[in-house]
């Protein structure tokens, strides 16, 4: 049967442009990874940057593996063939380096699965001389790696552009030198922004608390995350028919926000905000326009980018549709929703997060209903008449009155769309909030779930008779164990490890019972901000009072303005940490 997985990577491969292939054995080997299928892989715009980067060197290949969809794992099964990466169909362990591109906490149960596959040792402490380096980049990799660490060797603390070649380039010095795997890793580790987990002990109390991490062998005691500037390709490298965006062209027009919304990992990990020049956009829209592509505007808030008006202006004048990844409502603009609905989209999406102002000014969203019902009237009036609106629940200092909110938030939306004649449907996504490492509320404790539960069952008391709202919630029992592996430590990727072992998801719950793990002490349980976190040796650029100044901040209802020229607030764009932050 491994001829028959040969064919259909082949096929997939050939329906392909932009990939590249190289010998096996030309030149030093690198797979990259990403743990989910090739569908949802393939429109992640930064593996594919990466990919680009490392297969742009005259020294090393990259080529991709993917978790194998249920036609293909029945496949693999079958004839036992070991996880083969697309290009070459290759063996994942033939490679030097596997590079492992994470986004999401459920994609966590996938990596054990995916180095089994390839027949790789699954544990980091289990791999020998002759086994490959495992790498890790990708959000994950910016705010919390250690569920990850029994699997992975090297985390990629920031923006990966120059990272991955400071990291290749000290692979190749150690490998030269004749350096056993341990010397390896302890030389990567005075490489800046490269974390070696196995070179950092995690101390506990009495009570099962991080208390210290020690770093060994000379490791550093912080790493510096790294970021870039916008002066290299950020655009679709492979273009392919089977992703979830398959008729895009994606092309990143920023990175970063300076919003300072108190809940959002994306605006503390990714900041500074920094935006690409409007000549480059224009060049990569004339690129996607080649490959007969619709274009997909990729950036944290895209109506924030200082050049948007001229950008769809110049998109449509080419006869493209376009799609945005994201929308403020306070930033949206009649050119952009007059664009959308020429490009044929029949929802506007906005994500107000919560329903009464009070909240609002905790999570310092700085958007208003005005805001929201503006919004409403520039999409109607361009012949955009299904809204979806993005709201959280079981925020920190959250009330009933604030769920009350919600549902009266949505009778009004509901109410001005019938009074500018939009009877179209409105569909309300709600989610429980996660607290996030490295953003104000990194502290918190998640909402007990019974509480949420029964402010969900609230709001669909309220909402659900009416067909003309659409209520849609993520699965709870998720999210909560999304809530445990986000600030989790090395205990929880013990948990993770054995979860895996039971078969994933469905093997949580018994992995939790066998090891004694306290989930409910990791959820609920709000932490000093003198508490030694698990990703504390991680230095993200903020000043060391500033999560704490903009906890406060949240608990006084206070508004933080967003990012200026000249900010020195948080220090990432630098500063001293003597300026006040007021």
């Amino acid at each position: 049967m491994s001829w028959q997985i040969e064919k259909l990577l082949s096929e997939r491969l050939e329906a392909e442009s932009g990939y590249y292939q190289y010998p096996f054995g030309s030149r030093r080997a690198m797979a990259i990874c990403y743990p989910n299928t090739y569908e949802v892989a393939m429109s992640n715009l930064g593996l594919q940057i990466i990919y680009k980067e490392v297969n742009d060197r005259d020294d090393w290949l990259c080529e991709r593996a993917f978790l194998p969809d249920k036609e293909l794992a029945k496949l693999y099964d079958r004839s036992r063939t070991p996880l083969l990466t697309l290009e070459n169909r290759r063996p994942l362990c033939d490679f030097e380096i596997i590079g492992l591109s994470v986004s999401f906490e459920m994609d966590y149960f996938n990596i054990p699965d995916l180095l089994r596959r390839g027949h790789v040792p699954v544990l980091a402490s289990q791999r020998g001389e002759t086994d490959p380096i495992v790498a890790m980049g990708g959000p994950v990799a910016f705010f919390n790696p250690e569920p990850l660490t029994p699997f992975v060797d090297v985390v990629m603390v920031g923006e990966g552009e120059k990272l991955i070649h400071h990291f290749l380039d000290a692979y190749d010095k150690g490998r030269q030198a004749g350096l056993s795997r341990h010397d390896i890793l302890r030389s990567l580790a005075e490489v800046p922004g490269l974390y070696i987990p196995s070179l950092y002990r995690h101390d506990y109390d009495d009570q099962g608390r991080l208390c210290r991490i020690v770093p060994l062998d000379g490791a550093p005691a912080r790493v510096e995350r790294q970021w870039n500037e916008l002066d290299g390709p950020g655009e679709t490298v492979v273009a392919t028919p089977y992703t979830e965006f398959g008729a895009m062209y994606l092309i990143e027009i920023a990175r970063g926000c300076g919003r300072h919304c108190r809940f959002c990992m994306a605006g503390y990990c990714y900041r500074r905000p920094r935006v690409r020049p409007l000549a480059y956009v224009k060049e990569a829209v004339l690129r996607g326009k080649k490959l007969g592509k619709k274009i997909g505007l990729m950036g944290a808030a895209i109506s924030d980018y200082p050049y948007i008006d001229e950008l769809v202006q110049f998109i449509r004048s080419e006869g493209l549709a376009f799609s945005c990844a994201s929308l403020r409502a306070d930033s949206i603009t009649p050119a952009i929703v007059q664009g959308l609905a020429e490009s044929g989209q029949k929802t506007i999406t906005l994500a107000p997060e919560a329903g009464s102002i009070h909240m609002r000014d905790i999570i310092n969203k700085g958007i208003t209903e005005e805001h929201l019902l503006h919004s409403i009237d520039l999409a109607t009036a361009a012949g955009i008449r299904h809204v979806r609106m993005y709201i959280m629940i079981g925020l920190p200092m959250e009330t009933d009155e604030d769920i009350q909110g919600i549902v009266a938030m949505t009778r009004r939306v509901q109410q001005h769309m019938a009074s500018i004649g939009n009877m179209s449907r409105i569909t309300l996504s709600i989610n429980p909030f996660i607290p996030k490492p490295f953003t104000p509320f990194q502290w918190m404790a998640m909402c007990d779930k019974k509480v949420v539960e029964k402010r969900l069952a609230y709001i669909k008391k309220e909402l659900g008779r009416d067909k003309q709202i659409e209520l849609l919630a993520e699965p709870l029992r998720q999210c909560y164990i999304q809530g445990v592996l986000s600030r989790g430590g090395r205990r929880v990727g013990e948990v993770l490890a054995l979860a895996c072992q039971y078969g994933g998801v469905k093997g949580w719950k018994r992995a939790v019972k066998e090891l004694h793990f306290d989930s409910k002490q990791s959820l609920y349980t709000e932490r000093p901000t003198d508490a030694v976190l698990p990703w504390s040796v991680l230095d993200s650029g903020l000043a060391p009072t500033y999560l704490v100044h903009e906890l406060e901040q949240a608990r006084k209802g206070a508004f933080t303005i967003p990012c200026f020229p000249g900010c020195r607030r948080c220090h990432v764009c630098g500063g001293t940490h003597e300026h006040k932050l007021d």
